[in-house]
């Protein structure tokens, strides 16, 4: 399916479930720029919007209610997607806003969320940054999930690296992260090959780089 068939989707179901001023502020709240951060950050990752919540309704530390841009919300965890424009009335705003802006961050950090901000140039003209950036935070937040998988530690360390990583791998790299010589490592890499987590990427005589295959970053995020 398509992103424009599946962010359709995924507006409409959550229009349907809400009514007055949280349907209201999905409607008109819910811009270009949180449309481009789903479309070029978001969907090219993960192909799908499970455990996200656009225009997110929490009450803030002075007994109100705000909304987040988006919250990823899973397991417990708490993370918050805010997509920042650079327009007219940031020139504009007081002191005692841009202090409110702070303390609604600081208020969040306290109550036990995960704060993530981008920039609109981010996600328009660097959006694998902004990609990488969330792909480190829940790697390292849901890589146990990686359990489902009959994978031993170092196994489990070579894909977070891949992870992190997010491009082809050396196996001196995989030497020096694992603190092994080359034997041990390369056994390592034949395993999880034969499980079908790494694909090789052939050299004319032998295998100098290996990458993580696709589907392996599923578990973390279709759970």
């Amino acid at each position: 399916m398509q992103f424009e068939e599946q962010y359709s989707n995924f507006l409409n179901a959550h229009q349907a479930a809400r009514n007055g001023e949280r349907l209201r502020r999905l409607t008109e709240g819910h811009a270009n720029a949180e449309m481009m951060f789903l479309k070029n950050v978001w969907w090219p990752l993960f192909r799908n919007f499970q455990h996200l919540h656009p225009e997110y309704e929490i009450s803030d530390f002075k007994d109100g209610t705000r909304y987040l841009d988006f919250a990823y919300i899973r397991h417990g965890i708490k993370i918050c997607i805010e997509v920042d424009g650079f327009g007219p009335h940031l020139k504009n705003i007081t002191r005692w806003q841009f202090t409110d802006q702070l303390e609604r961050q600081n208020q969040l950090v306290i109550d036990g969320w995960f704060v993530l901000r981008f920039s609109y140039d981010q996600i328009t003209d660097k959006p694998r940054q902004s990609q990488q950036t969330i792909q480190q935070l829940i790697g390292k937040l849901f890589g146990d999930e990686l359990s489902h998988l009959p994978l031993n530690y170092l196994e489990k360390e070579v894909i977070r690296f891949a992870l992190k990583k997010d491009d082809v791998m050396t196996h001196t790299e995989l030497c020096t992260l694992l603190d092994l010589s080359y034997k041990p490592v390369k056994k390592i890499l034949l395993k999880l090959i034969q499980k079908g987590v790494l694909h090789p990427v052939s050299g004319k005589q032998r295998v100098h780089y290996y990458r993580l295959d696709e589907a392996v970053k599923s578990p973390y995020f279709q759970s």
